[in-house]
């Protein structure tokens, strides 16, 4: 390719076709998440990831209504129901009625929440910490931070302004 020709089109030239590389990066990307799980101790928990991550949006967000749960963790109004009542049952949080506005019913963390968020966190994080320092060269680090960059920028692909978080 010369200095003034444009650059290979997605899917075309030297580059894999996009729904390869899709594939590729959906089934990296299930792989880590599941190592992620074993490796914290989360299947421990008797929580589903679904669950766990309810509760991990209202340790982080605190007093929240169940459709801003719905909207920050992309589900349906049905699926947070679910998982709050799962929740409750087991003690991790508590709703009372918004003093805003009566109708509406705000969902706190309980303290045990924070702290099992706090220590599933922290696992995962230690697990990523040890596999960066044994598989990831020093020099392929600066490829890591470009990585990371790109996956959070198609974590917010399609997402008006209201939506990212």
């Amino acid at each position: 390719m010369s200095p003034s020709s444009p650059p290979p089109a997605p899917g075309s030239g030297s580059l894999p076709p996009t729904p390869e590389t899709a594939q590729r990066l959906n089934d990296a990307i299930r792989r880590l998440r599941a190592r992620l799980r074993s490796e914290s101790g989360q299947h421990a928990t008797g929580l589903t990831p679904t669950q766990l991550t309810v509760l991990a949006s209202v340790v982080r967000e605190g007093p929240v209504t169940a459709a801003r749960l719905a909207a920050l963790d992309h589900v349906s109004a049905q699926s947070i129901a679910q998982s709050l009542g799962a929740l409750k049952a087991a003690g991790l949080v508590r709703t009372e009625p918004d003093p805003g506005d009566g109708r509406k019913k705000l969902t706190s963390a309980a303290p045990s929440a924070a702290e099992l968020i706090e220590r599933l966190l922290a696992s995962r994080a230690a697990f990523l910490a040890r596999a960066i320092d044994q598989v990831v060269r020093p020099e392929e680090r600066p490829d890591l931070d470009k990585t990371i960059e790109l996956l959070e920028r198609l974590a917010r692909a399609g997402l008006d302004d209201e939506e990212r978080i």
